[in-house]
């Protein structure tokens, strides 16, 4: 725990640790990942062997200080509607308060939204009797703008059910798109001012091409498949997220937090382990991503640790790729 972390190396190892939501709050870097546990069960397209129950808090003073995990801040136990899975989680400050969203299987195995509030940004967290109406799928990643409206981004295929969710009702054999038609966008819903619920209906975001064209469902090098994240740069809105099947970091711009985004490139190329899932975050006037994967456990899916990188734009406010094993 007293190592310092090292850009590209895992910033904890006494944990698997995966899925890093990563924000400035008072002054130091809070680190929101999800908790892989130690076992050994064989994997599916479910996501079965990823049973997450519980989330600690991790925090540095600076890059490259040493880590610390503030413990455990919330557990499945302790949610009322939850049964299982406790997977991607972000964490959001307004009011006064900081506010823990995450999704996690309701007692029907339907993936739900919930949300834990604290006065501390280390936790731990106390979450709300039910989920949050309306909510559905997996990661949630909040964006609270500079007008202090908040978005909730979320989304996710196969395992985070997202296509069986086309009509707004859950429909437990619907199938995704063909290959030939728009791809599904992640969903984005503005919160009420008290964060605890959905201001508006869910929607579906748009990501297309520089002509316009809607991004289509074969188009697994571009097409948006789960874990979104939304950052701001000079005065534009980044929607990034994973590719799923192709194992990229990929993303997307907009004027608009709601978009439509217009698909600009790659951020991170694929890494060990299937899934890929990070955060972007600003600090001390320099941008760094935050991802996972499965080098420490030697490739186990569900085994995954949280590192970070350096990240930067060109003049015209793209961001360059990152090949997190270039250097080595």
């Amino acid at each position: 725990m007293e190592k310092n972390s090292k850009p590209n190396e895992p910033i904890v190892t006494h944990i698997f640790t995966a899925d890093p939501s990563a924000h400035v709050f008072e002054g130091k870097l809070y680190i929101y990942p999800s908790h892989d546990l130690d076992h050994d069960e064989p994997s599916n397209d479910n996501g079965d062997q990823y049973k997450m129950e519980d989330y600690h808090v991790l925090s540095m003073d600076e890059v490259n200080s040493p880590v610390v995990d503030h413990g455990e801040a919330l557990h499945v136990k302790d949610v009322p509607w939850a049964s299982k899975q406790m997977w991607a989680p972000d964490v959001a400050y307004k009011n006064n308060t900081y506010y823990l969203f995450f999704p996690a299987r309701d007692k029907d195995g339907i993936f739900r939204i919930g949300v834990a509030t604290s006065p501390n940004p280390a936790g731990p967290f106390t979450p709300e009797e039910n989920y949050i109406p309306g909510s559905f799928s997996i990661d949630p990643a909040v964006l609270v703008d500079e007008d202090e409206r908040a978005y909730m981004y979320f989304g996710g295929l196969w395992g985070g059910q997202l296509e069986k969710w086309q009509t707004r009702t859950y429909m437990p054999n619907a199938e995704g798109p063909a290959s030939t038609e728009p791809a599904l966008g992640p969903i984005v819903a503005e919160l009420s001012d008290d964060m605890l619920t959905f201001k508006s209906e869910p929607k579906e975001i748009s990501i297309v091409d520089e002509e316009g064209n809607p991004i289509l469902a074969g188009d697994e090098d571009r097409r948006y498949f789960e874990g979104p994240w939304v950052h701001k740069y000079n005065g534009l809105y980044y929607l990034s997220y994973s590719t799923g099947t192709t194992h990229k970091i990929v993303y997307a711009v907009s004027e608009n937090p709601q978009g439509p985004f217009t698909f600009k490139g790659t951020i991170l190329t694929p890494v060990i382990g299937w899934t890929t899932h990070h955060s972007i975050v600003e600090f001390n006037d320099k941008w760094y991503l935050f991802y996972h994967d499965c080098s420490l456990s030697d490739g186990v899916n569900h085994k995954r640790s949280v590192k970070y990188t350096e990240l930067k734009y060109n003049e015209d406010g793209t961001i360059q790729t990152i090949d997190p094993y270039g250097d080595k």
